[in-house]
């Protein structure tokens, strides 16, 4: 026995010395996921926020300028990881969203199904540290959770969001905030604000293992900007009076910037979205109030900023920045779902039943609950149309920022298309970690079918996918759907302010999707459609029915698993629908005009 034992210990000495001789060479990877974040939300892409850490990452980096997502969190969270299309993936909505119709198939529970692999499983197994802290919303049972799923120390939310400050939900259809840390419940300290937490417990776990050579792969999904929009009063302070003038002249503004920077395209034009108010008919109250809400959002931004040049000053402090790759982006575009007045009696009582106050004086701040409304939502994407749960490109395009060790090129953009499931391959080849095939763990898996763009590092021109059939893309929410082939793109939106109607774009020279070119390309609109059925094939998309509301639905499914009694599910359906005014208010108005 005791011979066995020497032999299996010299064994893990020989595997260790393996794993120690081929970290050394390999960088550190830090992806930093921000929620709900809009195109133009940061400053190296046409912001007026301060966001200086972030700035510094474009300098030394790769900007991506055309790079697109899922259009709501928790598919656009499984094809990062995994770099498999969310309906494989199991995750083609949030599962607060699937209809009952829907739920009978095995991919559509909106949890991460086992037959795939993430990238931190591959990392862990090929020698690196793997870290997680932030939101997770992939699945809340045990073999579900990140600890579960390649993550070697995380502190992790279940949900789909929750209050910045305390640990509470910040919608009714949760009786509690899920927090788990090391596959356990959790409770948060009391000194608790999101932003910090994550970046705290992000150096906490990379220090635990500070004797190490090994490499390690921290992944941090923060909270911000998800509602509930909240920060620390010393960042509200810095941008009040900032968008005294609105949302109208906001989103020509960063329109405007974007342009200067070279973000988009010279001939780029916005469009007026119809859920956006006149700024100039609203009252001076209702002014200072929306002004407000917006200077939060921002100040949001701005605290996860500042936060993560806390987390790249402690790498340099310990010597490891200059041997650390970070990459930096959004789940999806900005949030169009706060009310367009929170401050009415129906919403203030809502809003009372789960312990909110929608007050002025201290929106933001604990207790509080804030959001942005469809018209500043509009200017946070600008200059691109439509925002999250939406497939127009303010939906789906956010930023990506790749910089540090291994990126050759410095303070460049490119607008070589780009899409989450590219996040993954990119990893594992900057990394040196071989990319599963079809069997992994004696399991079968579904095969990455995302884009390894690390050559663009280095060429901010290279090319990543042409023009073939193979290199389209599709995508599809609950009925809303995409498909991407090299400059152009066919969109589909099945509910106002959309019109059911496909159209075609050229998302390179027109982002802000203004020019229909359906009429003038009737051929390549054909072939595109056609690639986009063949989609809808190979990843198993499920049809939606025609009266379908993703918000209505959340409702339902809310009061299903959470409520019995009328009086509770009158409570959750009147705070639901008060959130939720504003886009559908905007949408009978839109359907009246149409």
């Amino acid at each position: 026995m005791l011979g066995l034992s020497l032999v299996w210990q010299s064994s893990v000495a020989q595997t260790d010395a393996t794993i120690l001789s081929s970290a050394i060479a390999r960088p550190n990877i830090v992806l930093l996921l921000a929620d709900d974040l809009g195109f133009s939300d940061i400053a190296p892409y046409g912001s007026e926020i301060s966001t200086p850490q972030l700035t510094a990452l474009a300098k030394n980096g790769v900007s991506f300028t055309n790079y697109h997502t899922a259009a709501n969190c928790a598919p656009a969270r499984a094809m990062l990881l995994t770099g498999v299309d969310s309906h494989l993936a199991g995750v083609p909505n949030i599962p607060e969203m699937i209809p009952p119709a829907q739920q009978h198939a095995d991919h559509y529970q909106g949890v991460l199904g086992q037959d795939v692999v993430t990238v931190a499983t591959l990392l862990q197994t090929a020698g690196y540290h793997t870290y997680m802290a932030g939101k997770w919303h992939l699945g809340q049972t045990p073999d579900l959770l990140p600890s579960s799923r390649g993550f070697e120390r995380t502190v992790a939310l279940g949900d789909s969001g929750a209050d910045n400050w305390e640990q509470k939900p910040y919608v009714p259809i949760y009786d509690k905030a899920n927090w788990y840390a090391d596959g356990k419940e959790y409770q948060l300290p009391e000194d608790f604000y999101s932003s910090r937490f994550l970046i705290d417990k992000t150096i906490e776990f990379i220090d635990s293992n500070s004797a190490s050579e090994r490499p390690f792969f921290a992944y941090v999904p923060f909270q911000a900007v998800h509602m509930p929009v909240q920060a620390p009063q010393e960042f509200i302070d810095n941008h009040m009076g900032v968008y005294d003038q609105g949302w109208h002249q906001l989103r020509q503004t960063r329109l405007k910037k974007a342009i200067e920077l070279g973000v988009v395209a010279d001939t780029t034009q916005a469009v007026s979205m119809p859920t956006t108010e006149d700024w100039d008919s609203l009252s001076d109250e209702r002014k200072r109030y929306e002004a407000k809400r917006m200077a939060v959002y921002a100040a949001m931004i701005e605290a996860m900023d500042h936060h993560i040049g806390r987390l790249v000053e402690h790498l340099k402090r310990i010597g490891k920045y200059e041997n650390t790759l970070f990459i930096f982006t959004s789940d999806n575009g900005s949030e169009p779902t706060g009310a367009v007045n929170p401050t009415t009696l129906l919403s203030n009582f809502a809003l009372s039943r789960q312990g909110y106050s929608s007050d002025y004086e201290r929106l933001g701040l604990k207790g509080s609950f804030n959001s942005i409304s469809p018209s500043f939502a509009s200017a946070a994407a600008s200059p691109l149309a439509y925002y999250k749960f939406f497939v127009g490109e303010g939906g789906l395009r956010v930023p990506l920022i790749i910089a540090g060790n291994g990126v050759a090129a410095k303070g460049l953009k490119t607008d070589v298309f780009s899409h989450v499931t590219d996040i993954t391959p990119t990893i594992l080849q900057l990394t040196h970690t071989q990319e599963p095939s079809s069997y992994f763990g004696g399991r079968k898996i579904e095969p990455i079918s995302g884009r390894d763009i690390s050559q663009t590092l280095s060429n901010h021109q290279a090319q990543v996918r042409g023009e073939e059939d193979q290199d389209a893309v599709g995508y599809e929410l609950a009925g809303n759907a995409a498909l991407f082939l090299g400059d152009y793109k066919i969109v589909l939106h099945v509910a106002a302010p959309g019109d059911g109607q496909w159209r075609l774009l050229n998302i390179k020279n027109d982002p802000g999707e203004t020019n229909d070119l359906s009429s003038v390309e009737p051929k390549r609109l054909q072939r595109m459609l056609n690639l986009y059925h063949q989609y809808e094939i190979d990843n198993q998309v499920l049809p939606i029915t025609a009266n379908f509301d993703l918000k209505r639905q959340v409702v339902i499914n809310g009061v299903h698993a959470r409520f019995g009694t009328p009086i509770l599910s009158f409570i959750i359906l009147m705070f639901v629908l008060a959130a939720f005014y504003g886009v559908y208010r905007a949408r009978k108005n839109f359907e009246a005009n149409d």
